[in-house]
């Protein structure tokens, strides 16, 4: 083929191995900035409980702060585990498998984050609030977070992504 016959050159010159590690990194900045937020949202959940205002909350409020904790855990393991999957399996000759196993960990910890966040806003605005409005406010808010979170990104993937 001649020079303007030749295929156009799409992507990065790297070894599958290259690969992993440049996508391990930046996967752990990307865990780095969500583990942080799940983890402060997790600690404050778990003083709730202590607060001499809970043992007055009206028993659905006490069990979707149940739901939130349970959420928030899952979420911080969830999150925190792409960090421990590196660590037992550094040196093993197995970061492509490992990235893609701890890539799906981040996803399911960023859905479980949804969860939690949702919770977490829904008990606030309930105890706050008592308004009617509350469900509607919080239908807003989980739009916006799919919208930001998944949609964005699927739809940049999908319209930028060559076929």
């Amino acid at each position: 083929m001649t020079g303007d016959q030749a295929p156009r050159r799409r992507g990065r010159d790297e070894t599958e191995e290259e690969r992993a590690d440049r996508m391990w990194g930046e996967l752990i900045q990307e865990v780095r900035v969500a583990q942080t937020g799940v983890q402060i949202l997790f600690g404050f959940l778990l003083t709730v409980v202590f607060q001499p205002k809970y043992d007055s909350l009206a028993h659905a409020d006490q069990v979707l702060y149940i739901v939130t904790v349970f959420l928030g855990a899952a979420t911080t393991g969830a999150l925190i585990g792409p960090v421990s999957l590196h660590r037992l399996v550094s040196g093993r000759r197995v970061k492509p498998q490992a990235v893609r196993l701890a890539s799906r960990l981040t996803f399911v910890g960023l859905v479980l984050l949804v969860a939690t966040t949702t919770c977490a806003l829904l008990l606030i605005l309930r105890v706050a609030t008592h308004g009617g409005f509350v469900p509607w406010l919080v239908a807003l808010v989980v739009a916006w977070y799919l919208l930001c979170w998944f949609v964005l990104p699927l739809w940049t993937r999908r319209r930028y992504t060559a076929r």
